[in-house]
């Protein structure tokens, strides 16, 4: 079985903290290579963009050494929690933003998953993803994104997804292996949520619904028409709180589509749909 290869960003919150365990409950019988990722950046000046120069800078050097003992402590958490021998775990600490130390690992390290906090910017009754999380979705388009609410305890299953489409895309396969994987993981079922009447899809909707279907054959999977609520936000929204055994809901990220027209209700924004349950964000490449 190939290693699952995932990114853990931490700033050492209790929010980053609990997407750590988060991944190691839901992994915990996956072989796993782990990278606990810290960027930093040294002040407003810059400093860090100019490394050649900056290096030599004691605040830099500070800066660097803090991240560094800070991972080194996080791991040592990490190990009083995690016991799977086949879990290895990578340390790493960069300089410049959050958006390019992800992107570079990334890219480097053929990752399958990022997994990562989303905090509670107002109060309990919104959830915003937070910032960090919301810049990552938008500009880390080619890796699958797990954020996960900051009070989300997982029991290390995961039993039912809830996917929402607008049957846009004719889905590749390996668009939908990031979701297939999991799903036939934890044998879990995928709910495929469409907002709106069966009837009015198009010609090109109706194709790309029947060649999901084929591409679904591995797992347990159901098709769901929601009527439409107010909002889609609101409708997916609803759909969460009649079912409480989803576990997980999943998003794909394309261009001017469902997603868009969820985004500027602003609902990644306003996510996950205030949700309660992690969401998985996969993008498509177009």
């Amino acid at each position: 079985m190939k290693k699952k290869r995932i990114i853990l960003p931490t700033d050492f919150s209790k929010n980053s903290w609990n997407a750590i365990s988060y991944a190691l409950k839901l992994f915990k019988d996956v072989p796993c290579d782990f990278f606990l990722l810290n960027s930093y950046q040294v002040g407003a000046s810059g400093l860090s963009h100019k490394m050649a120069g900056a290096n030599d800078t004691r605040l830099y050097n500070l800066i660097k050494e803090q991240s560094n003992r800070d991972l080194k402590r996080e791991l040592a958490k990490i190990k009083e929690l995690d016991k799977n021998p086949d879990h290895t775990f990578n340390l790493r600490s960069v300089a410049g933003s959050l958006v390019n130390a992800i992107g570079k690992t990334v890219y480097n390290e053929e990752i399958d998953y990022i997994i990562m906090g989303t905090k509670g910017a107002s109060g309990l009754k919104e959830v915003f993803i937070g910032s960090n999380t919301f810049t990552i979705i938008n500009q880390i388009d080619f890796c699958p994104i797990i954020a996960v609410p900051d009070d989300y305890k997982t029991d290390g299953k995961i039993d039912s997804m809830l996917l929402a489409t607008g049957y846009e895309h004719l889905f590749e396969n390996y668009e939908l292996k990031p979701i297939l994987n999991l799903a036939e993981h934890f044998n879990a079922k995928l709910w495929i949520a469409h907002v709106g009447s069966l009837e009015e899809l198009s010609t090109a909707q109706k194709a790309s619904k029947i060649s999901l279907e084929k591409r679904l054959r591995s797992i347990n999977f159901e098709f769901l028409e929601v009527a439409r609520d107010a909002s889609v936000n609101q409708t997916i929204q609803k759909v969460i709180d009649q079912d409480r055994a989803i576990d997980m809901v999943v998003m794909i990220n394309q261009d001017h589509t469902f997603f868009e027209r969820l985004t500027r209700e602003p609902v990644i924004k306003k996510v996950t749909f205030n949700t309660k349950v992690p969401f998985l964000v996969v993008h498509l490449f177009e």
